[in-house]
């Protein structure tokens, strides 16, 4: 039988989640340490560990049919490959950023500025973007220090938290990208091929799906039921039965995260009881 070869990264900020969203879809793989390849035991992949920087050209090539990566390196290292999904962690920004003391108004003030990045491609495009002209200077490594060494005015980097910024006498200006984890496929994939990947695929989304969502079971009273079934959306509509104290339903339903504070004070004022709120592993629609 025809295997899906995946790559990810060998360390690195996407390794552990990369693993953890193979083993939360039920893949079941031996990841030992320094090991370069692996496979799973009950499912029809193949899993090569990487350099990031390296993930885009495997596929690129056809020796990884599909990988995960972040949209960054993907803009910047690869054209011929697909972004098929995005896999909601790794979530970081590409910035620019000056130093503390300059004055900064607009992406105007970058006209010709030198600027250190180790993403040349898309900086030049975000400047020729914005009708900037400026001279991009390509280091790889530690280049935030460009600024404090008269090498740039200014640098263009990822960003997570802003510490590493801070500590170089650096502020945040503009962003540039907003980066997450991506699955990314090679165009020439069998037919096989495509559709172990579309396995994969609903697993991982059944997996998103879920993260995104929280169960929820309440006790309400049957005078404000109606009131209580109008704020709960759920995947159709709430379950309802009935409980052993008289004038009293259970009510069942699903809240999406972003939503869930806002609705649960609103069944608490609708006279919600005993709310009890409990994480989904998967989530199949």
């Amino acid at each position: 039988m025809q295997k899906l070869r995946i790559a990810i990264q060998k360390s690195g900020r996407l390794h552990d989640d990369s693993i953890k969203l193979l083993k939360e879809c039920g893949i079941d793989m031996n990841n030992g340490v320094n090991k370069l390849k692996t496979e799973a035991s009950n499912f029809p992949l193949e899993v090569f560990f990487l350099r990031d920087d390296d993930i885009p050209q495997y596929v690129e090539d056809g020796v990884a049919d599909i990988g995960i990566v972040g949209e960054n390196v993907v803009l910047e290292k690869a054209r011929t490959v697909d972004a098929i999904e995005k896999l909601g962690f790794g979530k970081c920004r590409l910035s620019l950023a000056v130093p503390k003391g300059m004055e900064y108004t607009s992406v105007k003030d970058m006209q010709n500025m030198r600027i250190a990045t180790s993403y040349p491609v898309i900086l030049e495009q975000f400047l020729s973007k914005n009708n900037i002209t400026a001279e991009i200077h390509e280091i790889s490594g530690s280049v935030e220090i460009a600024p404090g060494i008269g090498l740039a005015e200014a640098i263009c980097d990822l960003v997570s938290s802003g510490s590493t910024l801070f500590m170089n006498g650096l502020k945040e200006v503009e962003t540039v990208l907003k980066s997450e984890a991506v699955l990314i496929a090679n165009k020439s994939l069998t037919a096989e091929q495509i559709q172990i990947l579309d396995k994969l695929l609903f697993r991982i989304k059944a997996v998103k799906k879920a993260k995104n969502n929280k169960y929820v079971l309440l006790n309400a009273p049957n005078d404000n039921l109606a009131q209580i079934i109008s704020l709960l959306p759920g995947m159709k509509s709430p379950t309802v039965l009935p409980l052993a104290e008289a004038g009293w339903s259970s009510v069942h339903s699903v809240l999406n995260e972003n939503d869930f504070w806002d609705i649960i004070e609103s069944l608490k004022a609708a006279g919600a009881q005993g709310i009890l709120v409990v994480p989904i592993e998967k989530m199949v629609i």
